[in-house]
Order: structure tokens, then C-alpha cells, then sequence
């Protein structure tokens, strides 16, 4: 097929976005930028109605690379690859109970990030710190991750991604985001995720209508589907083995855990109006849902199709299945909604990396005395500092790469969960045990992680029975016994708690003020 008439239609769905991005955004802060204290710039001064944060969560959630992934991982390894949808449907579940009360005690309290409220919950800067710098990192290859699936694009597209043209590319999307998100902060992302909203709508179902028209009925694409994976090397099916199951559920229930832990997703949680605002919208969620549900399928079809991406390159599956079977013109709007679904994710990313360091290192540890304005000017030198990083950091390196760090990112996300939910209790943990906890959970899942080859599980034995076991999950029940263990144990050797280990969170941010 000619590439050209589909990369004019992509590209103009790009510049649409990045329209909406600039001018958008400059209109929804009136026209005069953004306030000069960072509650405005980073979360929108918390007037996020329902729709704009279903659009928005929804938007950071399922990333572009999850639209690719998530279908390339069915394409390669089978009926192993849908563990995304109940890793999607724990997430609603989770949003619904946790959201709302972590974003009702940060805007009662002025907490802008969740290091925020760690710090005044326990009354520990080095606790908040260790929340605030493994947030960071981990976001950090995230971020990289989500120009896989511009990559994908540009490579169906004829445009090599290694090459000049492809590197300009690249660029130049990464440019008109940093610009819009430095300029209007957290307003330039909400006002493009509405644009998304509508594009993966739109582009899952003619997908969908073009997968039934030229290839046949469902069962058709199964059978023929399974027969491409046994023709392969015949270890993948449709149908994972029942011995897979603990995998298969650690996976899903480790990947939803970690994913609250993300500075990202609480940061879209934080600049909601009010808790019904998040309630309403985590219940909504499943639309979502639904749409990577049917991605996933598109990964049998790919198969039926006999499609075939390079070798380790299952992320272009989609993108090429978008090709065959789309007219020229019908394929550009497609595969530019895959750049736009990966534009919304990176500029929330790079939001929130860069309001943790300015609050919560900046300001904390290398200038207490810096003003509102300060702090703000430094979160949009981060903003931009953390783009071009991950901009660097994808030019640079093999695409695998940045898959095995953002393994190990979701796993060390993983051990600073227990500080967060913890603190909503009554009477918390000892900081000093959630310190131990996480350092521990750490150097675990770091060696799992690294000992299997950057695989995410890991093989346990339990007397005669061998399981494999998502490594982020052992982390975190390491880190969990410890802090089980010891908590009581400073409590009986008499080790202060801090402000907070008895509090309540109103009572600890009464102690802790806005200091934090």
C-alpha cells in the first residue's frame, strides 16, 4: 500500500491535537496562562468535573502502549496476554474505594502530591522523600514507553524510527507537548484526553467493523488464530494451562496495585472537584475497559491475519493489521490515534515527576525558604528537563530497554503502596518499619526481577509445586511482613512514631500544617 495518503491523514489528527493542546488550554485558563502557585499549574486548581476526568483517567491509564501491547502480547504468547482485563476491571475497584479518600484529604489539607501527604501523615521528610524519588524513577521509563507506540506508527508508516526522519519526528511531537504542558500545566493534557476519548471510541469500532467484514465471524478468527500459534512453535494457546493461573493472577492483581502508586494517577485523582466527581467516574471506567478488551481480540486477529511484524516487535501487530485492512485514508485517522493516546499519558507523567521533585525535594531539602512561584517555575523546568530525558533516553537505547525499566519501575512502585493506603488508617505504621519495608521490597524485587532476565515472574517452589509469580508481588509481601514484624516491635522498644502515628488525617495535617 502507498504510506502516503495515510501519514497526511495522521498527521493532521496530530496537529488537530496539538491545537487543542495549545490553544485549548489557553482558552480553559483564560486566556492569560496559568496562576503562579503550583496547585493551578499541576492539577487544573481542582475543578475537574466528572467528564474531564473520566477522560482524563481513562486517558492516563490506557496508554498508547497498552493499545499495542496488550494485543502484541496475545499475538506472541496467546490466551496468557489477556490478563489486562481483569488487571483493568481491579482498577476500577480500587479507584472507586481509594481515590476518593486520598483526594479528600488532599484538598482539605492542600496536599498537591502524595509524598504530600505521606509527610505530614507520618511526620517523616526521609518517608516522603523515599515516595517522591521512587515515583520519579519510575515514571521516568514510562514516559520512554509511551514513544513505543509512536514508533510502531512511524514504522508501518515506511519512516524508519532509528533514522533522521524518524528521530525529527519524534521531536517534534515531544516538542509541541512540552511546550503546552509547561505553558498550562495540567490543562493541556485534560482538554487532548477529550480528543482521545473520542479517537479510540471511533477507532475501536471501525476496527472492529473492518476485523468482521474481511475476515469472517469469531469463530473463525479463533480457529485460525490457534492454528497460527500452533504452527509457531506450539507452546503458546488461546487457552493458558491451569498451571499458569498463579502468574496469571499475580500479574493482574500486582499490575493494578502498583499502577495507584504512580504519581500520574494520583496526580488526575488530586484535581478532581470533589469525591463524587472520582466515584462517578472510577464506576465509568469500564468503558474503558471494554475498548482494550476488544484491542486484546485484535491481537487474535492479527493472527488470523497472518500478519507478520518483525521478530520482537509484536507492538507494530495492530498498527499493521490497521494497514491491511483499512483504505490509505482510514488507516492515517487509526494510527494517529495511537500518537494521540500516547501524548495525553506523557504529559501527565511528566506533570507529575516534576511536581514531586519541585515540592517534595526542591523544596524540601535544597530550598525551604523558595516561593509559591519559585516552586512552580521549578516544576516547569522538571516538566521539560524529564521530556527531553525520556526523549534521550528512547533515541538512544534498544526498545527493550526501556521495557525492562519499566518492569522494574512497576515494581518498585509497588513498595511505596503500603506508605499510601496505610496512612489512610487510623492508627498507622511505624515510619521507621514502612522505611524498612520499602528499602528490603526494593533490593527484593530488583534482584528477582534482574536474576529472571527482566522477566516479570519469577519461579517459586513450595515443596513439590513450582509456580512462576509476578516479582513485584513478592516484593511487596516482603515488604508488608516487615513492616507487620517490626511496627510493634519499635512500639515496645519505645521509638517515637513521629506527628502522625496515631492520628487521624485531619489530626495529622492539624500537626503537620502545610509544611509538608
Amino acid at each position: 500500500m502507498n504510506n502516503l495518503a495515510p501519514a497526511i491523514t495522521c498527521t493532521a489528527v496530530v496537529l488537530v491535537a496539538s491545537a487543542v493542546a495549545l490553544r485549548g488550554a489557553r482558552f480553559a485558563s483564560g486566556g492569560t496562562g496559568v496562576r503562579a502557585d503550583l496547585e493551578d499549574w499541576a492539577l487544573a486548581d481542582r475543578r475537574q468535573g466528572s467528564c474531564l476526568i473520566w477522560c482524563l483517567l481513562g486517558g492516563t491509564v490506557y496508554t498508547a502502549y497498552t493499545f499495542t501491547a496488550v494485543p502484541g502480547a496475545v499475538f506472541t504468547s496467546g490466551g496468557i496476554g489477556f490478563y489486562a482485563l481483569p488487571y483493568t476491571v481491579v482498577i476500577c475497584a480500587i479507584a472507586f474505594v481509594l481515590l476518593p479518600r486520598l483526594a479528600a484529604t488532599a484538598r482539605a489539607h492542600g496536599h498537591v502530591t502524595v509524598a504530600d501527604f505521606v509527610r505530614v501523615r507520618y511526620g517523616s521528610p526521609m518517608l516522603a522523600l523515599a515516595v517522591a524519588l521512587t515515583g520519579i524513577f519510575a515514571t521516568m521509563p514510562y514516559i520512554a514507553l509511551q514513544l513505543l507506540g509512536l514508533r510502531a506508527v512511524l514504522s508501518v508508516l515506511g519512516i524508519r524510527p532509528g533514522g533522521l526522519a524518524g528521530d525529527a519526528t519524534l521531536t517534534a511531537v515531544f516538542a509541541v507537548l512540552a511546550l503546552s504542558t509547561y505553558r498550562y500545566g495540567l490543562r493541556a493534557p485534560t482538554l487532548v484526553s477529550v480528543v482521545k476519548a473520542v479517537l479510540v471510541v471511533g477507532s475501536t469500532l471501525a476496527i472492529a467493523t473492518l476485523v468482521l467484514t474481511e475476515l469472517g465471524s469469531p469463530a473463525t478468527l479463533f480457529a485460525r488464530a490457534d492454528a497460527a500459534l500452533a504452527a509457531t512453535d506450539g507452546a503458546a494457546t488461546l487457552v493458558p494451562e491451569p498451571s499458569l493461573a498463579p502468574a496469571y493472577i499475580s500479574l493482574a492483581l500486582g499490575s493494578a496495585l502498583a499502577l495507584f502508586a504512580f504519581p500520574h494517577v494520583l496526580l488526575v485523582a488530586f484535581s478532581a472537584r470533589t469525591d463524587g466527581v472520582l466515584r462517578r467516574s472510577s464506576v465509568a471506567l469500564p468503558g474503558w475497559t471494554a475498548m482494550l478488551g476488544l484491542f486484546a481480540l485484535f491481537g487474535i486477529a492479527a493472527l488470523a491475519s497472518g500478519v507478520q511484524p518483525p521478530p520482537g516487535r509484536s507492538e507494530l501487530a495492530i498498527p499493521l493489521l490497521v494497514l491491511d485492512l483499512a483504505p490509505g485514508w482510514a488507516a492515517g485517522l487509526l494510527l494517529g490515534a495511537i500518537v494521540v493516546a500516547a501524548l495525553v499519558p506523557a504529559a501527565v507523567m511528566s506533570i507529575g515527576a516534576a511536581t514531586l521533585f519541585a515540592r517534595n525535594v526542591y523544596l524540601e531539602f535544597v530550598n525551604p525558604m523558595a516561593t509559591a512561584a519559585q516552586v512552580t517555575r521549578m516544576a516547569r523546568l522538571m516538566s521539560l528537563l524529564v521530556k527531553v530525558g525520556a526523549l534521550v533516553f528512547a533515541l538512544g537505547l534498544r526498545d527493550q530497554a526501556a521495557i525492562n525499566l519499566h518492569l522494574l519501575g512497576a515494581v518498585w512502585a509497588l513498595q511505596i503502596l503500603p506508605a499510601i493506603v496505610l496512612g489512610l488508617r487510623h492508627r498507622t505504621p511505624h515510619r521507621v518499619s514502612l522505611l524498612s519495608g520499602w528499602l528490603l521490597g526494593m533490593v527484593v524485587g530488583t534482584a528477582l526481577v534482574n536474576h529472571g532476565g527482566f522477566s516479570p515472574l519469577v519461579p517459586l517452589s513450595f515443596g513439590q509445586v513450582d509456580v512462576q509469580v509476578y516479582a513485584g508481588v513478592v516484593g511487596l509481601a516482603v515488604n508488608l511482613a516487615i513492616v507487620g514484624l517490626t511496627s510493634p516491635l519499635l512500639d515496645r522498644l519505645g521509638v517515637p512514631r513521629g506527628l502522625s502515628g496515631v492520628l487521624g488525617s485531619a489530626g495529622a495535617a492539624r500537626e503537620g500544617g502545610v509544611a509538608s
